[in-house]
């Protein structure tokens, strides 16, 4: 039977709110728990913030140091005049790392910190000591690949005029696009949280940006390119992996989670029952308790 949508999901944000300087910014980040394995390190996507992982990180903390930053120019992090492309947000979460001197880590990434946590364990292998990933960008795509309703969204989204209009004026990623990705109804709170980064126009520019940076048919082509090598470095690398999946899904559906399970070494897989895009919305309390689970089974040592 398919699981339904968790009930007992809290709208509060109690966690421990700190603040760095990173390349000359802040980034705020949230932090709780301790514990002498890696510490975790969960990283957000589009449109969303540390807030995201408030339901999840509860299950970790009590046996890992549990650290969620907001990417630079989303939630309350600062807001440089920067493009916003997927190498300054890597730059930005890789001194975000020297800052805190985390010198081993197990990465949790959704949807772009997916692919920002798979370039730096292709980056700084060294460092990583498991990789779980839920709606994750797992290398390069091809239009052909998506049904048409993403085609005709992202591709309106990725147009300069169209897309200036959706996703500045209209905030279509968070009106639209966030809560039609996620089972349940968001209530007003849940809503106002991820409102409030996105106060002005010019304040949406990382939410322009990222739509643009999704690596379809070889452009952009620099994305492409990093997006290959952190598929084959997934491919090769033998670190525990832990993907979380639902029905239908988002980016990743049946075929994916089946290329998964065929290509990568070490991997085990939790189905969370129905769910799209925002699978922490639906399914936090299940995600946090196999995470915990495979944490200290596989990683903690």
């Amino acid at each position: 039977m398919e699981q339904p949508p968790e009930q007992d999901i809290r709208t509060d944000f109690p966690l421990e709110s700190r603040l760095v300087e990173v390349l000359g910014a802040p980034m705020h980040y949230v932090e709780a728990g301790a514990g002498p394995g890696p510490p975790v390190l969960f990283l957000h996507g589009n449109p969303t913030s540390s807030y995201l992982w408030r339901n999840v990180i509860p299950h970790v903390a009590p046996h890992a140091r549990s650290i969620a930053p907001d990417l630079i120019g989303m939630g309350r992090s600062g807001k440089p005049g920067i493009d916003y492309r997927f190498f300054d947000h890597y730059a930005w979460i890789d001194g975000f790392i020297t800052a805190l001197g985390l010198d081993r880590l197990v990465i949790v990434g959704h949807d772009w910190g997916s692919a920002l946590g798979f370039h730096l364990a292709a980056q700084r292998p060294g460092i990583v000591r498991g990789l779980a990933f839920l709606e994750a960008i797992l290398g390069p795509a091809r239009w052909a690949d998506f049904p048409w309703p993403f085609r005709l969204a992202f591709g309106l989204m990725r147009a300069p005029v169209i897309g200036w209009i959706l996703l500045g004026p209209c905030n279509a990623f968070v009106e639209q696009v966030l809560p039609r990705a996620v089972v349940r109804r968001l209530g007003p709170c849940e809503m106002e949280h991820y409102r409030a980064p996105f106060r002005t126009i010019a304040s949406r520019r990382p939410l322009r940006q990222w739509p643009r940076e999704i690596p379809l048919d070889g452009r952009p082509a620099d994305v492409a390119a990093a997006a290959a090598a952190w598929r084959a470095h997934l491919e090769a690398s033998s670190v525990p992996k832990l993907l979380f999946h639902a029905r239908p899904g988002g980016i990743v559906r049946a075929r994916e989670v089946a290329w998964c399970r065929a290509r990568l070494a070490g991997l085990e897989s939790v189905d969370v029952g129905a769910g799209i895009h925002y699978l922490q919305e639906d399914h936090p309390h299940r995600i946090g308790t196999a995470l915990a689970e495979w944490y200290q089974r596989r990683c903690a040592g």
